[in-house]
């Protein structure tokens, strides 16, 4: 296995059907620790276009959530337990995890995962193009971990935010030639 990856037929003996319960599942969210809130929100929003969706303060443990994904603000409920529900049930958000005090501590830092010991890897967002994402990333001086035309793997790319967490840029489309 370790020489050549799994086969199909051993992906396929691996994955089972999950019991019925599990039909109305969702991936629903993703954590991510951040430093700078500030930064964070500003990256999140004007540079990868996502909407806040609600923001959560715990202060007796002192830190902070913020829900993000690609939502209408005009859909998001006035009604802060109705807005609630609906936060949490929407796909695929990035939750920013502030703890307080963190922005001004010098000495603090996120593990992104890609470097040793190496876990977690990316998030990825699907954009329409590539090229035309990546020219808007370079003008606002975003970060590049690859651009779209370094490496074997052409017509994608990776970022990293504030933190250093890597992100993908993909388009759906290419996808097929570059797995291909």
């Amino acid at each position: 296995m370790s020489d050549k990856g799994l086969s199909d037929e051993a992906v396929g003996a691996a994955c089972k059907d999950g019991d019925s319960i599990t039909k109305d599942f969702m991936m629903q969210q993703t954590m991510l620790r951040v430093k700078d809130p500030v930064k964070s929100l500003d990256f999140y929003t004007r540079i990868l276009g996502m909407t806040l969706l609600q923001k959560f303060d715990f202060p007796s443990m002192r830190f902070s959530l913020f829900f993000l994904g690609y939502e209408d603000k005009k859909e998001i409920p006035v009604d802060v337990k109705e807005k609630t529900a609906w936060t949490f049930s929407r796909r695929a958000t990035i939750e920013l995890t502030h703890n307080w005090g963190s922005e001004s501590d010098e000495s603090q830092s996120y593990h992104n995962g890609n470097s040793d010991p190496r876990g977690f890897g990316h998030i990825g967002i699907a954009v329409p193009d590539v090229y035309a994402a990546c020219k808007l990333f370079e003008e606002q001086g975003v970060t590049f971990v690859k651009k779209p035309d370094d490496g074997k793997m052409k017509g994608l790319a990776f970022i990293q935010d504030p933190d250093g967490y890597w992100i993908e840029i993909l388009s759906p489309n290419n996808m097929v030639s570059i797995t291909s």
